[in-house]
Parts: C-alpha cells; structure tokens; sequence
C-alpha cells in the first residue's frame, strides 16, 4: 500500500448525485415515527430466555456501528429492556458523542439507548442505522435534548425527523453502497490491529533476548540528560510561537496536537533546557497518562516541554525509535514505568527515569531492529489513511444521503 495515500482520491465524486441509482424524483419526504419504531420489548428472566450479554451505553463505540464489548448478564444487571439482531441501537444520553450501533446479538440494553427498528415495509433495515448516522439526524438529537449535565433526547422529538425516503430498490442498492465501505472500514481496522500486535510480539522478543544476554544500561547511562519543564509557563502562552508540549499531547509512540496550546518561550538557560531536539524521548511523568512515551520526530517544529512532561536526551539520538517501542504500550519497558511509580497520585521523578533498565544492542543490530519498527509504522500509518479516508466516504455518503432540508 502507498504510504503516501492521496485522501482526495477516496472522497466521493461531487458528480455521484447526477447518477441513476441516486435520482430523487421518486423520493419521498416522511417523518421518523412513521417508519421506525421504537421498541420497548422487556425481559426480566433472561437467563430462561437464553441472553447472557447485557449493553451499557458505555460499551458503544462512536463512529462504529459494531459492538465489540458488552457485559455478562451472570455478573449481575438492572437492564431489563430487551434487543433482537438487527435492530439498531441509538444513544439517547449525550446524543452528541453519536453512538450508534446494529445489534448482532440478543442481549438487555441500558436504558439510555433506544433500540430502533422499521415500523413497516417503507424502510429497509438495513438501511436504517446509516440514516441514524448522518449529521442532521445528530443534530436534530442534538438540539432537542433537554438537561444541562447529561442531556436525552426524547422519542417524541426524534420521531418528528423529517426526511427523504428513496424507493425501496433504491434502498437495497444504497445500503449495499453503504455496507461495502463499512466492509473496508472493519478490513482496515482490523488491520491495524494485527500490526500493533505484530509490532508488540517482534519487539518483545528482541528485548527479551538482550535481557538473556545482559545487553542493558540504565537509561541515564546513555543519556546526555534527563530533565522536565518546570512551573510558571502559563505565563508565556500566546496565540503563536513554538509548541508547549503537555502531558495529554503524548500518546502511546505519538504525538498528538489535538488540543494545541503555544507558547512565547522564556530568553536563557530554561528556555534552551526544555526545548525538544529530533531524536528526543518525551515522557508523561505526572497525571493520569503516566508512563506515556513519544519520541520527537524530525518534522516537529520548535517546541518546549512542560512541568509533566519528562525529555530524555539520548547520547546516540538513533537509538530512540527502538527505545519508544520499548516503552510502548504493554511493552517490558512500560511494565518498569508502571512498577517505577510513587506518591498516592500517579508520577515518575527523574531519578526514577535514569534509573530505567532498557536493551543496549550494538549498532548493527539496533539497525536491523528499527528498520523493523519503522516497516511496522509505515503498515499501520498507511492503513490508518486509508481508514480515516474510508470513514471519511461513508460519513459524506450518508449526510449527502440524509442531509437534504
């Protein structure tokens, strides 16, 4: 796959709408309540009705209309509303988080969501959890939710959705449209998945291998040094300048500037000391993320580490993608982070970091390891553009589907 994936290329044609298949001249505009149902079937015995698994809100994914998690009914459950396969699954509760999903299997549901399914022979089903995911359905949910701290919709103002409804030959064929991409989608997913875990077996079998052979140092052997940011930067934040890197931009091997804060740096030694150089380990060393670990890319502008965040300055700055991997999630490195904690909230002071015990390979073999990780990076950035483009289709399939006043 090309690692240089053009997003453009998977977005839907602007000129789809002029095609046969999508013809509206037939359509007809139709309220929510007059084709789907809302069904509040009860079972109070489950175990004699054969359901083990029970669906918190919780357990749904945003964006996903698969449920991969659940609760055992056998653990104990106050859920007494009961879903088929098939039905759809909607979460009135915080409409805005957009958790929608087709059940696949009986099970009780949470109160929070409304399990959905059509009221006739108008609106094919498998149709119908696509117009739950377009954007102006969420936002008609959206908008008639009423509290302040966890806001519902209700069935009522869900039902008074208008929208336009396609013949039903025209259903099967869209919804086919639909499913495929949904097919890629979960190919895709899965697909990065198997290499995360890939990734995770190769490497701890190398560091396994060099704790056998007694090829390890103490992280502060091998660093120029190891230091954090320090208090009082709120003082220099500005609507433009280098980065400040913070505890919740580090994700597991990543940097994430999601929430993006910058900064007008301090002049002299505590600027020079906290700002990142490529090659860099960055670590969250307090707060609920601790143990977090990125390393600082050759791409990444000029940027400045806060008082959580720990930088590692290596003296062999070639040696940090390995030792990323090492601290990575589930990794034996991230065990020794977890185990190296203090205090009664979470945290890792510098001599803890020094501290560390990681793999020491020589330079031949530190070659063959990274080239490895960086063929593993390369597989899951690419499937991860691919995804992102994937979703990004079916998202703009079904709001230009849906969306129309």
């Amino acid at each position: 796959m090309d690692d240089a994936l053009d997003h453009e290329a998977l977005r839907i044609n602007p000129d789809w709408a002029r095609l046969p298949l999508f013809d509206r001249n037939g359509w007809e505009r139709v309220r929510f309540g007059d084709v789907v149902a809302n069904v509040n079937e009860t079972e109070r015995d489950p175990g004699t009705a054969g359901i083990e698994r029970f669906i918190g809100l919780e357990h749904l994914e945003p964006g996903s209309l698969h449920i991969r998690h659940w609760g055992n009914v056998g653990d104990g459950t106050t859920f007494t509303r009961r879903c088929r396969p098939g039905q759809v699954l909607f979460g009135k509760r915080r409409a805005y988080q957009r958790k929608v999903a087709l059940a696949e299997f009986d099970s009780l549901v949470s109160g929070d969501i409304y399990v959905l399914t059509p009221k006739n022979d108008r609106l094919l089903p498998e149709l119908l959890a696509f117009l739950c995911m377009a954007e102006r359905f969420f936002q008609h949910a959206c908008g008639t939710s009423a509290g302040s701290l966890s806001p519902r919709t209700n069935w009522s103002s869900l039902a008074s959705f208008e929208f336009d409804l396609p013949p039903l030959d025209q259903q099967f064929r869209i919804a086919n449209i639909l499913w495929a991409t949904d097919d890629v989608q979960e190919a895709d997913e899965t697909t990065v998945a198997a290499a995360i875990v890939s990734e995770r077996a190769f490497c701890a079998n190398c560091f396994g291998e060099f704790a056998r052979r007694n090829k390890t140092v103490r992280l502060g052997e091998i660093s120029e040094f190891i230091t954090s940011g320090s208090r009082g930067w709120a003082e220099h934040y500005s609507d433009k300048g280098p980065l400040f890197l913070r505890s919740q931009n580090i994700r597991d091997q990543t940097l994430d500037f999601t929430d993006l804060q910058r900064v007008q740096p301090p002049k002299g030694a505590e600027g020079e000391r906290t700002r990142t150089k490529p090659g860099d380990l960055v670590i969250t060393i307090t707060g609920n993320s601790v143990g977090n670990v990125a390393f600082v890319p050759e791409s990444l502008e000029e940027a400045y580490v806060s008082q959580h965040v720990g930088l590692v300055r290596l003296v062999q700055p070639e040696r940090h993608r390995m030792l990323s991997a090492f601290f990575g999630k589930n990794a034996p490195g991230n065990e020794q982070i977890l185990r190296a904690q203090y205090g009664l909230k979470p945290g890792l002071n510098l001599t803890s970091l020094r501290n560390l015990v990681v793999p020491y390979p020589d330079l031949d073999e530190l070659q063959r390891i990274t080239e490895s990780i960086f063929a593993f990076d390369k597989l899951r950035r690419a499937t991860q553009q691919s995804l992102s483009a994937i979703a990004t289709m079916k998202r703009e399939l079904c709001d230009a589907l849906f969306n129309s006043t």
